[in-house]
């Protein structure tokens, strides 16, 4: 009997083994794939420009985040395949486990050559074409002054925490707060670094270092409590939404909405995705200051709002969004920790006083942005995570982390709007606060 049982047992891991898929592809077949990348790697024939560094992220990128969501730690309580997905790719970049070329042109690629862009211009446009404009409109007045709000409270928490601590206001203020909600690297950290310098007279490669480690620190605390409040919010259906940020009606999540296969019109909605991300680059040429997305996010709003795209076009834009979200999201997962994360910065800023103040920041907004926003009519768990952990995130790359980690992609473009209006005024009033405490 116990021979059967044996045998029974081995008959289910055989199957399991060869049955278990990897997006869509079967295990045995997956490996053999990751094996044919790594030959080529090795023997130095992977392709320039876009197909090799694509192959590196796509096969790379689905192997982590099918493993996170595998690890019973992981899986749990750090957020599953997305967070493993950013930190696997950053291990392999930070420790040259690939080799350097390869990691030289991936970072090229995600870096110089628009992959995120493509990537955020399709969630940008199908997620707001895709909502119901009437929420939109509601969600928009409520969340911004949530957002701002938030943003004033976790400023002042670290500043305070800071003077308790011995690190003081001001330079808690300058080098933690601030670059933790500018909005990431190049469209937050970069700019800042610029400012400080012409305030303090010195070279903005001696600011930024001080700059990228709390912007990088507060991301990933970001990523991982947006998880862990996810996954706590499944308990308490009143604070959860499940994706929905206004209490009343639905935000028409773009993956509800039935659409009929049509080939050529995944087409229609590149087509629209790229002419509205060109419209967001016009305006910026016109207003520098101002990121591309942010015009983006308000042009396409304002599209949707007086109802000037048909049907046919939304359906377009919201159909090449699902295509892109739902075979890229792991590779640009993996982009990110491949050529944002250097998990060498991070470790070398490890003082205890720079992790509290850290903590300090993604806490207290997340806290008061759900607090403020249940006051607003909205989700808490979903106030504190657009609000909140996504305004002390890596600008649009962290979005997507953040989001991605909390299953709630179709959120971002509350995400993009808090962070992108917060970045804004964050060097709007950087100079002014640098002169008050230099």
């Amino acid at each position: 009997m116990s021979h059967e049982k044996e045998g029974t047992a081995e008959t289910t891991q055989k199957n399991s083994f060869w049955s278990t898929k990897i997006t869509g592809i079967s295990l045995p077949l997956y490996l053999l794939i990751v094996l044919i990348l790594i030959v080529t790697m090795a023997l130095g024939k992977l392709p320039k420009g876009i197909l090799g560094p694509l192959a590196v992220l796509v096969i790379f990128g689905n192997l982590f985040h099918f493993l996170g969501n595998k690890i019973p730690i992981i899986k749990s309580y750090l957020g599953g395949g997305s967070v493993f997905a950013i930190f696997a790719s950053a291990a392999l970049a930070t420790f040259n486990i690939l080799p350097h070329a390869v990691l030289q042109d991936t970072s090229n690629f995600i870096n110089n050559m628009g992959f995120l862009d493509f990537y955020i211009a399709a969630l940008i446009t199908g997620s707001i074409l895709g909502m119901d404009r009437d929420t939109l409109i509601k969600a928009s007045v409520r969340f911004i002054p949530v957002a701002l709000i938030a943003m004033v409270s976790s400023f002042f928490a670290v500043g305070f925490v800071g003077m308790l601590i011995g690190n003081g206001f001001g330079n808690s203020v300058l080098y933690i707060s601030l670059p933790a909600m500018a909005g990431g690297v190049g469209a937050g950290a970069v700019p800042l670094s610029s400012i400080y310098a012409h305030v303090l007279g010195t070279d903005a490669s001696q600011v930024i270092s001080r700059l990228i480690p709390a912007t990088a620190m507060t991301n990933v605390l970001a990523i991982i409590g947006a998880a862990l409040l996810a996954r706590a919010g499944e308990s308490k259906p009143g604070f959860s939404g499940q994706g929905k940020l206004v209490k009343t009606g639905s935000l028409g999540d773009s993956s509800a909405r039935e659409l009929k296969l049509n080939i050529p019109q995944f087409g229609v909605g590149l087509m629209v995705a790229m002419s509205f991300f060109m419209l967001g680059q016009i305006a910026n040429y016109f207003a520098p200051k101002v990121h591309a997305y942010a015009f983006m996010i308000i042009i396409v709003v304002l599209c949707k709002v007086f109802n000037i795209l048909p049907k046919y076009y939304e359906d377009a834009a919201v159909m090449f969004n699902q295509l892109v979200v739902k075979n890229l999201t792991a590779a640009v997962l993996a982009g990110i920790g491949m050529a944002l994360l250097n998990l060498n910065v991070l470790v070398a800023s490890l003082t205890w006083q720079f992790v509290v103040l850290c903590l300090v920041s993604v806490i207290s907004i997340s806290v008061v942005a759900g607090f403020v926003g249940r006051l607003f009519g909205l989700y808490p768990v979903e106030a504190s995570i657009t609000a909140g952990f996504c305004n002390n995130s890596m600008g649009g790359t962290g979005n997507v982390a953040v989001l991605s980690a909390s299953k709630r992609m179709e959120l971002i473009v509350f995400a993009q709007m808090g962070n992108r209006l917060g970045g804004a005024i964050v060097l709007i009033i950087s100079g002014f606060i640098m002169q008050l405490f230099s």
